[in-house]
């Protein structure tokens, strides 16, 4: 027994040894990565530079230690596709951009807009794009065809089907387990309890996702209409007639792409633009190659400050969330820094948001009106700035949003979850009572709340109503009825908006940069990004297990993933939201 003890003793000590080997070379080779990743990039004459779409864009990229281990990428950041992007166009070495188009997609229509419409701008300095493709997503093409040359793998496909989008409702499925949620909103567009309270979608909210989702398709339709020299009645048509499994000789007939080739073929053009004979290679750089290119930095800053996820109030309500969140304990801090930093001399805030908590909302919004005390405020909005999301933006200066753009949502709601019946009938839990109040038992799990109850909430929620209309009043400087008018929970596209005097302009993030240093009165100025990406310790010890387990989770679950996650904690949610539907789709 000695000798196996020794043995084991032995084992335990070699393994543990063996571990922090490994983990000392791990961490040599990661600082090698990022040391040679973090050099100045030279740029060879007549380059071209590659945007390799695949995977997913999100607002920023989250890649992690572990990402650099495995060689898995964390997903693409609308950030640093659209810098790259610009600096292309700066570069006299840079020719053209070459779309490498795969299976992608992006959080929002407003995203990969944004992306074309940088396209374009880079188009317009004289230079080309081409883009090519094996098959395309109905958002991959609508990006790529903006290019000047589109084309299609000989066996390919060109997925163009419209769009839809298809609530969920959990009524019913509550039910079964004995849960009930009760309901206090303001708002009779405000549809995000619907999931929970409801089998199907209001008459309120049919009017609003109808508009919402014609609006993105009509901007989808111009946009390719435009580019391509096609009809948007023949557009429409294909899209009834599902051409997605269409031969693709017709694709060329249509003149959705110029020309049927192999990847081997597409390279030939490539040459034929840059005047390269057929032996010669083609200098070329990926997107995050052309983000360590020399980049001049003039004038005077201008901070933007990243805000993207669920609105949640601390890191507990952090954890519990799924992706990305605007933590208010924490952006209030990062405000303040960017408040007192002299340096800084106007903020963008880049929102993209459904909303969440209405208290940190509320919070955000105090610290943004801090600022603009000090110093210009503008809002860029990516693809969603509404309810929360538009709470917090409704007091900047100045406000520019994506033509679809989802925003506004003015309106609140608390949802109380009642699982008394599934206590007490399925599983046979008894309760009693002491108490010294009436109302000493308020929030009790043994019975749903009564009318007199339900008739406190109800004032609570609409005194936040009340706060919240009065902030957009404020902000926008309308007349309160004004704003009672075009608000009552309604989501609105960007353009609608513009209309109604929730936004002020209709563009994207440079614009908003632009507007910013306009406002600070800067004739030269470039833009710093906040809040700073984690750094390589941060990145290795700040929750990279959790991702991991995450990451499992969702490739098993794939579009359940959310709505597991949403059933799990919705009981830990802040009991007061500002938000939109908590299960967004449009496909």
């Amino acid at each position: 027994m000695k000798e196996f003890f020794k043995m084991v003793f032995a084992t335990m000590v070699g393994m543990l040894l063996f571990g922090l080997v490994m983990t000392i070379l791990g961490v040599m080779c990661i600082i090698g990565m990022v040391a040679s990743g973090s050099g100045t990039r030279s740029v060879e004459n007549n380059s071209v530079m590659v945007m390799n779409l695949t995977g997913s864009m999100e607002e920023r990229s989250e890649g992690s230690v572990l990402d650099m281990i495995t060689g898995e990428g964390g997903g693409i950041g609308l950030d640093e596709v659209l810098a790259s992007i610009r600096m292309a166009k700066e570069n006299e070495d840079i020719r053209g951009i070459y779309i490498e188009a795969g299976m992608f997609g992006a959080d929002s229509y407003a995203s990969i807009q944004a992306v074309r419409n940088a396209l374009s701008d880079f188009r317009k300095s004289g230079k080309w794009v081409i883009a090519y493709g094996d098959s395309y997503t109905q958002s991959t093409y609508y990006l790529a065809s903006v290019a000047d040359k589109v084309y299609l793998n000989p066996q390919g496909q060109i997925d163009w089907h419209g769009l839809s989008s298809e609530p969920m409702f959990l009524k019913d499925v509550l039910a079964k387990f004995g849960v009930k949620v009760q309901l206090s909103k303001v708002g009779a567009y405000k549809s995000a309890p619907e999931m929970f309270t409801s089998d199907k979608m209001s008459d309120a909210n049919r009017e609003q996702v109808t508009a919402y989702v014609t609006g993105i398709w009509d901007n989808v339709l111009k946009g390719v209409s435009e580019s391509r020299k096609i009809s948007v009645d023949s557009l429409n048509a294909w899209a009834d007639r599902l051409i997605t499994f269409d031969a693709p000789e017709n694709y060329v007939k249509y003149k959705l792409v110029d020309g049927l080739l192999y990847t081997d073929e597409v390279k030939k053009v490539v040459k034929e633009q840059l005047a390269l004979a057929e032996d010669d290679r083609i200098p070329r750089l990926s997107m995050s190659d052309m983000l360590q290119t020399k980049y001049k930095r003039n004038g005077e800053e201008v901070a933007v400050y990243y805000a993207y996820g669920d609105i949640v109030d601390g890191n507990a309500q952090s954890m519990m969330a799924q992706g990305h969140v605007i933590d208010a304990q924490e952006v209030c801090k990062d405000l303040e820094r960017l408040m007192n930093d002299d340096e800084v001399k106007a903020v963008v805030l880049r929102i993209n948001s459904g909303g969440g908590s209405a208290y940190a909302s509320e919070q955000i919004w105090h610290q943004v009106e801090m600022l603009k005390q000090k110093k210009p405020v503008v809002v860029s909005m990516g693809g969603m700035a509404a309810s929360g999301g538009y709470y917090i933006s409704c007091g900047a200066n100045w406000i520019i949003a994506e033509p679809t753009t989802l925003t506004g949502s003015i309106g609140i709601f608390g949802m109380f979850p009642d699982v008394s019946q599934l206590l007490t009938e399925k599983l046979g839990v008894k309760f009693d009572e002491v108490k010294t109040n009436k109302n000493s038992g308020f929030g009790t799990m043994s019975r749903p709340f009564n009318s007199e109850e339900m008739s406190y909430l109800d004032a609570y929620v609409e005194r936040g109503y009340q706060l919240f209309r009065k902030r957009v009043a404020d902000g926008r400087k309308l007349p309160i009825d004004s704003v009672e008018a075009i608000a009552q929970g309604h989501v609105w596209l960007g353009q609608d908006a513009l209309k109604i005097k929730l936004v002020d302009e209709l563009g994207g993030l440079d614009s908003a940069v632009k507007k910013a240093a306009q406002l600070a009165n800067l004739e030269e100025y470039h833009a710093s990004y906040y809040p700073g990406k984690k750094d390589f310790l941060e990145s290795l010890l700040g929750g990279q297990l959790q991702k991991s387990y995450l990451d499992e989770w969702r490739s098993s679950l794939g579009d359940y993933m959310q709505l597991f996650t949403l059933m799990k904690n919705m009981n830990m949610h802040n009991a007061i939201q500002a938000r939109v539907p908590y299960y967004f789709n449009i496909r």
